[in-house]
């Protein structure tokens, strides 16, 4: 059993697209950051930068104590290396994939979720700020087109963790002020996994679990003004 600490975020959403693809038995503990659950002490165990997602093995590979493990790129990874699904299991498969899979952790995780913050959320609107992420962004996205312009189906050939970090950036491409129709290899991707049926039930469970997904003045004030004191 996995317990997933979760909430309806992109990265929230990478972990729940593989658990229902790999068949994996999950429990999901809803942490609702915009009220502040990520800094309760027993979640700071198990996340120390206290974000989500964050998962416990309670029955790990080789038997012993839960295993918790926080940061989603690394989820994915470990969740792949338990159940053998989902990353290649050649020497260039694997490379290539997880080369993929760190590009979106330093790459469009980052910039998408600056753009996100300076295009929706900031007090003040900051032309600068708003043109270099969304530009970036689209740099990104361009990388991604190119790569899939080939005629592959999926970033690394077959389906794999590489798709599923991804994926969940590329979902709000209109709040991220993309034009989808200037990337058609990304948009083909884009369409097949949003078909996948792992991929709804993934998206339908998240509907259920954040039934009010907005971020008001006090949600903004936690999710936004952190610093050193915040870790203290």
């Amino acid at each position: 059993m996995i317990d997933l600490y979760y909430w309806t975020t992109p990265n929230g959403h990478k972990i729940t697209m593989f658990l229902e693809e790999s068949g994996l038995d999950y429990n999901i503990k809803p942490i609702n950051i915009s009220k502040g659950e990520q800094f309760e002490p027993a979640f700071l165990k198990i996340a120390p930068n206290n974000r989500i997602p964050a998962i416990v093995d309670q029955s790990p590979s080789g038997g012993g104590e839960p295993i918790g493990i926080f940061e989603s790129g690394a989820i994915l990874l470990y969740l792949a290396d338990k159940t053998q699904q989902f990353v290649p299991q050649d020497l260039r498969g694997r490379n290539e994939c997880l080369q993929w899979l760190f590009w979106q952790m330093g790459g469009l995780g980052p910039m998408a979720g600056q753009n996100h913050h300076f295009v929706q959320y900031a007090p003040e609107s900051l032309p600068y700020a708003i043109d270099r992420y969304v530009k970036e962004t689209s740099r990104l996205y361009g990388v991604l087109n190119k790569h899939l312009s080939d005629g592959r189906e999926y970033i690394c050939g077959d389906y794999s963790i590489a798709d599923m970090a991804a994926y969940p950036w590329v979902v709000p491409h209109e709040r991220q002020r993309q034009d989808m129709g200037q990337f058609p290899a990304l948009a083909l991707w884009f369409e097949r996994i949003k078909n996948r049926p792992a991929t709804v039930r993934a998206y339908e469970l998240a509907k259920s679990i954040n039934t009010a997904p907005t971020v008001d003045q006090n949600a903004k004030s936690i999710l936004f003004g952190q610093d050193a004191k915040t870790v203290v």
